[in-house]
């Protein structure tokens, strides 16, 4: 069986492959890779057999799982088991083993050790406004690996930097350590400290917390019981895995019955504060760069939330023209980011949410600079016909 020795020298020298590793992933039939700006790379970890065995890979499982025997039932029973490691005198990764094709795989993503703050991400104004929130909902959505989380620990440093309150936090690992600065913080993981996020949250609104962070809203009873917090006094912030504000709160409607549907649009439209989506997009010359979908709740999105979206009131509209409410699309931010110099037209394009707009205020950036924005050459009338 290998050693966690053995172990560690492994995670080590793939973590010299590549300047800018998010991830590490070990997959059967493919070599150790590495996952820098968004692609795969080879790590060059000498194997004999030039790529990963079944062997192989659950000799690594089973050495990250450290004979846990709650991990190893939840790997048995569902498939998949989540776990932290911590390379001594190194990084911390968030590790998610899983069954496939009968074998096993991983993939480890790497953990910053320092706390971002909202300067050092150059997060928009809109950030340091949710941390002043006294109480209500916030939401962060986007796949798995856009940053949710780093995100939400800028804030969370905010807070601690500035107020005297209690946070609690229901993480999945813990990923971020939060040193007690001016607040006072109880980090609590899964599977430790509490065995599912209803429960924790629930316990947690008995700890007499003033900010509570849920690490992912998952079912129907987890989200009953952060609108109650919300709705009690408490701020909340918790993560979804949906691509815009408006998917959001459909997602949210669909955890609920056709019954209930009514007075869940009424007490989501009293609770949230703020809905924020996030991507990540290619940086030219390496990199990626965050982009931000940002709805605030004002009372046009109150209207939408009470009566649904129509004409000339969907989500995406009301956000286009809330740069009053600090709200912006993520169009809005591609076509910035493009005037900046920092991203290119095409991949403005591939990830925008409406082409049109996007190229259109691409255009209306190349026009200003004197650029062609058009294939079609001069047009002339041909007076032979």
């Amino acid at each position: 069986m290998m050693r966690g020795t053995d172990l560690d020298f492994v995670l080590k020298e793939m973590l010299g492959a590549h300047p800018r590793i998010s991830d590490l992933n070990f997959t059967v039939g493919r070599p150790c890779q590495v996952a820098g700006d968004g692609r795969l790379h080879a790590a060059g970890i000498g194997l004999e057999t030039g790529v990963l065995t079944p062997f192989q890979t659950e000799e690594l499982a089973l050495a990250l799982i450290d004979d846990d025997r709650r991990l190893l039932m939840d790997l048995l029973r569902h498939g998949s088991c989540d776990l932290s490691y911590h390379l001594p005198d190194g990084p911390r990764f968030r590790v998610n083993v899983f069954s496939q094709q009968g074998a096993y795989s991983i993939v480890m993503r790497r953990l910053l050790s320092k706390v971002p703050t909202l300067q050092d991400l150059s997060l928009p104004d809109a950030f340091l406004s949710m941390s002043k929130e006294k109480n209500g909902i916030v939401f962060f959505t986007g796949a798995t690996g856009t940053g949710k989380t780093t995100s939400l620990a800028a804030i969370l440093d905010e807070i601690n930097q500035r107020e005297n309150l209690h946070v609690i936090t229901l993480e999945d690992p813990i990923e971020y350590v939060h040193a007690h600065k001016q607040a006072t913080f109880n980090q609590r993981e899964l599977g430790k400290d509490f065995d599912t996020f209803a429960s924790g949250l629930r316990a947690a609104l008995r700890q007499a917390p003033h900010v509570v962070l849920v690490g992912e809203i998952r079912d129907r009873e987890t989200m009953e019981i952060a609108l109650n917090a919300a709705e009690t006094g408490h701020l909340v912030f918790s993560t979804l895995h949906t691509v815009s504000a408006a998917h959001t709160i459909n997602r949210i409607l669909g955890m609920f019955s056709t019954d209930e549907e009514q007075q869940i649009r009424f007490r989501l439209a009293d609770a949230i504060r703020w809905v924020v989506g996030q991507r990540l997009l290619p940086r030219i010359g390496g990199g990626r760069v965050a982009i931000f979908e940002i709805m605030q709740n004002n009372v046009r999105i109150k209207d939408a939330i009470l009566n649904g979206e129509g004409e000339g009131k969907t989500f995406y509209e009301i956000i286009d023209s809330g740069t009053a409410y600090q709200m912006q699309t993520f169009d809005q931010h591609i076509v910035r980011l493009f005037a900046e110099g920092v991203i290119t037209e095409e991949t403005g394009i591939a990830y925008a949410s409406s082409r049109a707009a996007v190229r259109q205020g691409i255009d209306r950036i190349k026009s200003s600079k004197g650029e062609k924005t058009s294939d079609i050459g001069e047009l002339k009338i041909d007076w032979n016909v």
